[in-house]
């Protein structure tokens, strides 16, 4: 997985959440902006998360409210991208089986 949060932010997350992945840091979303990935989060919106606890500028690496679209890519050796996953929605992320299906079509 690849997030724009801190290493330290990371960490904390995988740990509550018992993620046994390799997490990766994208300082300042630099890989996800190649992409086309990123977006800021609204003023308004900024607001209203703050309101539950939450401050996305306190867990990125690079202190922004800036945020990656979900996103799954499969790219193979070729530079290729052979699959592509994205939702604006965060919520919205394919099943795995998904993935490996796709993973299997490339071989």
């Amino acid at each position: 997985m690849v997030s724009p949060q801190s290493p330290e932010a990371s960490r904390k997350f995988a740990e509550k959440k018992k993620l046994t992945m390799e997490l990766l840091v994208d300082s300042g979303n630099r890989v996800a902006k190649e992409y086309g990935l990123v977006y800021t989060v609204p003023d308004d919106l900024q607001k209203v998360y703050q309101q539950f606890g939450l401050d996305v500028s306190k867990s990125n690496d690079d202190g922004s409210w800036d945020l990656p679209i979900s996103a799954r890519y499969i790219i193979g050796t070729d530079n290729k991208i052979h699959y592509a996953s994205l939702n604006p929605d965060y919520t919205v992320r394919p099943d795995p089986s998904e993935t490996i299906e796709a993973l299997k079509q490339i071989k």
